[in-house]
């Protein structure tokens, strides 16, 4: 399949030497065997665990066409790091996802073929539509997750199922706008994305996904992420 279009994957990373190399190779093949150009921008903040390191491996075997490296010294935030990585891709789309396996590169050509149906500024992953799923969830984790997209559709009325979720296809022209206009850190700033897009009239197409949880490294959610939650929803219902 030969294609005009270019897909630009932003991986944002922070400790994931060991997710790296599988999710590049992942990601490699997925694009290979269904014959889209694409590129991978890395961007790491800062790691301690030695997460550039390996990139710097990847991108010798891979070579810098492929696997392009920009890394930030200091954990500086999602949306930040979204923003940089923007300012490097080369491709007309930009695709966003988790670092640490939770998100399988084999949707990405299904997000691709969503995409071309009607023309969408963005293809969303569901975990909650279809046969979309979580896996290696414990309950509550389940129940936080299910109470918070609930409480959002509710609140927020999106247009789309899932609004927390992080593995997206973008126009890069879209991806941009939404990102200058968004205010929220930390998991919100995801929610917050759509809401957006839905205020800017743009269209959004949603592709069924299985979402697994981490295999190596430690969750990055906490209290804390749960309080920012709660009080960036309720900002976005007062602005919206």
């Amino acid at each position: 399949m030969v294609t005009e279009n270019k897909y630009s994957v932003l991986l944002p990373t922070y400790n994931e030497k060991d997710n790296l190399p599988i999710i590049v190779w992942l990601l490699i093949k997925s694009f290979t065997e269904s014959g889209y150009d694409f590129e991978i921008i890395v961007i790491d903040d800062g790691s301690p665990d030695g997460t550039l390191e390996v990139a710097k491996n990847l991108q010798t075997i891979y070579g810098d066409k492929k696997i392009v490296l920009r890394p930030r010294k200091e954990k500086l935030g999602l949306g930040t790091a979204y923003i940089h990585g923007i300012k490097h891709a080369t491709g007309n789309f930009v695709v966003i996802m988790d670092a640490d396996l939770s998100h399988h590169p084999k949707f990405i050509p299904k997000f691709i073929e969503k995409q071309k149906e009607k023309d969408y500024d963005l293809v969303s992953g569901t975990r909650y539509s279809g046969d979309g799923g979580v896996y290696g969830w414990d309950l509550k984790r389940k129940v936080i997750s299910r109470g918070a997209n609930y409480v959002t559709q509710v609140l927020l009325r999106p247009g789309a199922s899932d609004l927390t979720g992080s593995f997206r296809l973008y126009k890069k022209s879209v991806l941009e706008k939404l990102v200058q206009s968004c205010k929220s850190k930390g998991y919100v700033f995801q929610m917050e994305m759509v809401v957006r897009a839905r205020q800017f009239g743009f269209s959004i197409g949603e592709v069924p996904i299985s979402f697994v949880d981490r295999v190596y490294g430690e969750s990055k959610l906490g209290g804390n992420e749960i309080f920012q939650f709660a009080k960036g929803l309720l900002f976005l219902f007062a602005t919206t």
